[in-house]
């Protein structure tokens, strides 16, 4: 049985996020482009669909018209490593969109997306509930998460 993968609905942009996706993530590829033949719901030859890979996840863009919008009932979770990790990922995906609170953000397609550090749910989980409790404090002031100011948080 195929893996469950994510299948996104844009108005007219499928390929252009795919491709700006596709920049961002490593070990990423466009896979198949299919475009509406005569008598489709769209202009013959206009994209319809882009199935993709991000880092080995598979997804399927859609262009199916303006009825349908994104919302932050759904994201997608991108754990970094480094803050220079996190930093690249956070300005690419922000071009054009909207910084949101605690490492979310909604690219210039709408498209809700939560940019962390890897540490942050250890960080988060320690069982010094005074440490985890400064971590939390910190992170509810951060826009765009800074991993030290979050380690010296849990060091007190």
């Amino acid at each position: 049985m195929p893996g469950i993968s994510p299948f996104l609905w844009f108005d007219t942009q499928a390929e252009e996020a795919a491709e700006l996706y596709c920049s961002i993530f490593p070990n990423s590829r466009i896979l198949n482009t299919s475009r509406y033949a005569e008598g489709g719901p769209a202009p013959a030859g206009q994209v319809m669909t882009v199935t993709f890979e991000l880092d080995g996840q598979r997804f399927t863009a859609l262009n199916g018209g303006p009825r349908f919008s994104f919302t932050e009932a759904v994201s997608f979770v991108v754990p970094c490593e480094t803050q220079a990790e996190l930093d690249t990922v956070w300005d690419r995906l922000l071009e054009g969109g909207k910084a949101q609170a605690c490492g979310w953000l909604k690219d210039r397609f709408g498209l809700s997306w939560q940019v962390v550090p890897a540490a942050l749910g250890r960080l988060m989980s320690d069982p010094d509930r005074a440490k985890s409790g400064r971590v939390m404090q910190a992170m509810l002031k951060m826009v765009k998460f800074d991993i030290a100011e979050l380690e010296r948080a849990a060091r007190g």
